[in-house]
């Protein structure tokens, strides 16, 4: 059974190493809208470009390349929550313009495209944006998450074997100590690989201060703080002893649960509470299963064998179970229909996770329910047997590490469905008020909705409290009644939003301006199936 599972590590990581370098780094925003619309022509040159996108970004680069090829650098631009409007160079000249832009989007990926329009008339040959894709980058990202992720899971968890199983083996100290170091290396190398992916660096700017500044500014800084913090602790674990060994690494494995949890592409999906809660339950379990590999193969050396066996036995169908359980309440909202799972890159990334962990399973459950009895009632050979499993075991947890490491380089297909689904928008326009609306994305499901309010004379409007109501009578749906919030752009938004069907919805703004006065807005919007 050792060679093939030799030859499936090899070609996993053949293929991880190869999705990393050849693979466009996709990230959880998507552009969803622009002004003027890609392909547009245009009469006039306009004065704002607007991109609007799928969730909230930062941006990073803005560029705008002229008919003659002139790169000009776009500096002055205005973010209002989704949406972002660039002033564009006076008096642009006729011709075939590239809007080239780079954001950082919510879960910290990078992403980056390019609009292009033309005033008066497309140019005889079109402007080309300047696109560099460093392979080196792409292998050193997958690289960076493959050591981070020993190091918190295996490295972080087998120190945590002493809170909820017993005490370490003392030859399972060094190899546990070595994950941790090797963990701690790769922190700094995911750290700037993230930092060159933002700016669209090669490795020859690792050492520039701007790069280390964008990849502590993104949400991956917070998951790299975390993580430093749960290396520490995992390090002090091993160094002491006493009982504020344990302590140090039960804190260290909750660590792990915030570090995973502050970024990423299930960390950034709504809704937030549940799938932020969700990656924190499957990191900590995750790291209590795997990492108790480790310390439980020398345990089957000693002499108190059965005691931990019979303790781990006791608690690990709990820590699989949540496993499982938050594993798959990431997998359904990150796919949203089974169909993703042979139509997507990540729902085939997906797919061989689930191989890997299918056999990971079976070996578990021979050593759960016929190995551990034979153990315990101190048959020899049996122990020999188990240990051969857990390195089997082990070895298929780096399979699983290696091929999640690769999910950096995939959008998941809820974003590419928000992608697919422009916002709905109405514009409702009276003489006391109007207001801009926007659904998104325009279809059936978790949506949000970002009201823009001003005056029936196009000034601003002070208004105390806005409350949305969406109904649809004609399919037996009772209104929908949500309190919008402001932001402090001055927009009104609404997030905990979900429209069950699509069709002709009626959407109606209570808009209270005082005390004493209310303004009533209301239009019908079609939202997709």
């Amino acid at each position: 059974m050792r060679w093939p599972l030799r030859l499936a590590f090899v070609l996993t990581c053949a293929l991880a190493v190869a999705t990393a370098i050849t693979g466009r780094a996709f990230a959880h925003a998507a552009l969803i809208a622009a002004s003027p619309a890609d392909g547009a022509v245009v009469t006039n040159a306009p004065a704002v470009l607007t991109l609007s996108f799928s969730e909230p970004v930062s941006p990073l680069i803005l560029k705008l390349i002229g008919p003659d090829s002139t790169s000009r650098t776009l500096d002055r631009f205005v973010l209002k929550d989704r949406t972002l409007m660039i002033e564009a160079p006076a008096e642009l000249s006729a011709g075939t313009h590239v809007l080239s832009w780079r954001v950082i989007s919510e879960d910290g990926h990078p992403v980056g495209g390019a609009v292009v329009f033309s005033v008066g008339a497309p140019s005889g040959q079109s402007p080309t944006p300047e696109t560099r894709t460093d392979p080196a980058v792409r292998a050193t990202l997958w690289l960076g998450k493959v050591g981070l992720y020993l190091g918190l899971l295996m490295g972080l968890g087998g120190a945590a074997f002493a809170t909820w199983v017993g005490p370490l083996p003392r030859d399972a100290r060094r190899p546990l100590g070595l994950f941790i170091l090797l963990g701690s290396a790769a922190l700094p190398l995911a750290l700037a690989a993230q930092g060159l992916d933002i700016l669209d660096r090669s490795l020859g700017s690792l050492g520039e201060a701007d790069v280390w500044s964008a990849a502590a500014a993104s949400s991956f800084g917070r998951t790299a703080l975390a993580a430093a913090v749960a290396f520490l602790l995992g390090m002090a674990s091993l160094a002491v002893r006493g009982r504020m060994g344990p302590v140090f690494a039960g804190a260290a494995l909750l660590t792990v649960g915030v570090a995973l949890a502050a970024s990423g592409h299930a960390s950034a999906a709504s809704p937030q509470w549940l799938m932020r809660s969700a990656v924190f339950v499957h990191a900590v379990s995750v790291s209590a299963w795997a990492g108790a590999l480790v310390p439980l193969f020398f345990a089957l050396r000693e002499a108190d064998a059965i005691t931990v066996l019979r303790q781990f036995s006791r608690w690990i169908p709990v820590v699989v179970g949540l496993t499982l359980l938050s594993g798959g309440i990431l997998a359904v909202v990150q796919l949203e229909q089974p169909g993703a799972l042979i139509s997507t890159g990540y729902g085939w990334v997906l797919l061989i996770k689930l191989a890997w962990v299918a056999i990971l399973l079976g070996l578990a459950a021979i050593n759960r329910y016929r190995l551990t009895p034979l153990v315990l009632s101190r048959t020899g050979i049996a122990a020999k047997t188990m240990r051969r499993m857990i390195a089997a075991e082990t070895l298929l947890v780096f399979l699983v590490l290696g091929t999640v490491a690769t999910w950096r380089f995939t959008p998941p297909p809820r974003a590419l469905l928000d992608a697919a689904a422009p916002p709905a928008s109405v514009h409702i326009h009276t003489a006391k008020a109007m207001a801009d609306i926007r659904i998104s994305p325009g279809r059936a499901g978790p949506a949000s909705i970002s009201i823009s309010l001003l005056d029936g004379e196009f000034g601003p409007l002070t208004v105390k409290e806005v409350r949305c109501v969406m109904s649809n009578p004609s399919a037996g749906v009772e209104p929908i009644e949500r309190q919008a919030v402001r932001s402090s752009d001055g927009a009104w938004h609404v997030d905990s939003l979900v429209i069950p069907i699509g069709g002709r919805w009626t959407i109606e703004l209570e808009i209270l301006v005082s005390d004493f006065e209310m303004i009533r807005l209301g239009e019908t919007v079609e939202i997709k199936p």
